[in-house]
């Protein structure tokens, strides 16, 4: 078999977003990054696919040289090769991602039989890429899958539903899966692993970013969501603060 993973370089969930001066982006100067756990188990999908049935496996990603760490830390839990189309950077909408990666298959000189994506990144959340990527590559797509088993040239996926339900779906490879969290548990590199990892090239290339059509869109600002608005009051000191506590338990209804 052979196996394309796409992940995307993303900000530690639970980091503190800081916005840029002029409002326009994200300041990355004190962020951690990652890539988004669905796509974490991606790549853990396909590592064991490629244990069950042989074959190669790939990761793939649109971003900044420092995404190159992200590449490595895949290949430390066993992905083969990396390719690493290179930005400056800022953000690329969800077409011009899509073409850029719809690029690089098909320039490509061995096809991909499966590919994998997250369900969705952890930063923007569109849902689109994959998608767009099966539009353009003429493939069939399944999309929040939990389960991936592959016989026969063909790909069967479970997919789950409210209530505790599957719906099960058998695509014909070559095909577009987007996977969800839970689908496995994914293996932590290994200190043999990223030392191979580092001996490991990563191919590199500028794709040329596609026109954005005009939608009468434009942004102004970004915004932060408003915090919890935590606060604390002080009801007194020592023993004298005693009559302030019952008050307040009085008022909760606890005593």
């Amino acid at each position: 078999m052979n196996i394309l993973v796409c992940v995307k370089r993303v900000p530690l969930t639970g980091g503190k977003i800081v916005l840029t001066e002029d409002e326009r982006a994200i300041s990355t100067r004190h962020l951690g990054f990652t890539i988004s756990p669905h796509e974490e188990c991606g790549c853990e999908e396909a590592v064991r696919l490629i244990e069950q049935h042989g074959g190669s496996s790939t990761v793939l990603t649109l971003g900044p040289p420092e995404a190159e760490e992200q590449l490595r830390d895949m290949m430390a839990i066993g992905i083969d090769r990396a390719v690493h189309l290179l930005t400056d950077g800022e953000e690329w909408d969800p077409q011009a991602t899509a073409s850029a990666i719809a690029a690089s298959i098909g320039a490509e000189p061995e096809p991909y039989e499966l590919l994998l994506f997250g369900n969705e990144s952890a930063d923007a959340g569109n849902y689109q890429v994959a998608i767009r990527v099966a539009y353009k590559l003429g493939l069939p797509c399944v999309t929040g899958i939990k389960a991936i088993s592959v016989q026969d040239g063909h790909v069967r996926c479970e997919q789950e539903m409210p209530g505790g339900s599957r719906d099960v779906y058998e695509l014909p490879m070559p095909a577009v899966v987007t996977v969800k969290e839970g689908i496995n548990l994914p293996r932590y590199p290994s200190v043999p692993g990223r030392l191979r990892a580092k001996r490991k090239p990563v191919e590199s290339s500028t794709p040329a970013r596609a026109g954005e059509p005009k939608s009468g869109l434009e942004m102004v600002r970004l915004t932060l969501p408003p915090g919890s608005g935590k606060q604390a009051e002080v009801l007194g000191d020592g023993a004298g603060a005693a009559p302030a506590v019952v008050g307040v338990l009085h008022e909760l209804g606890l005593v």
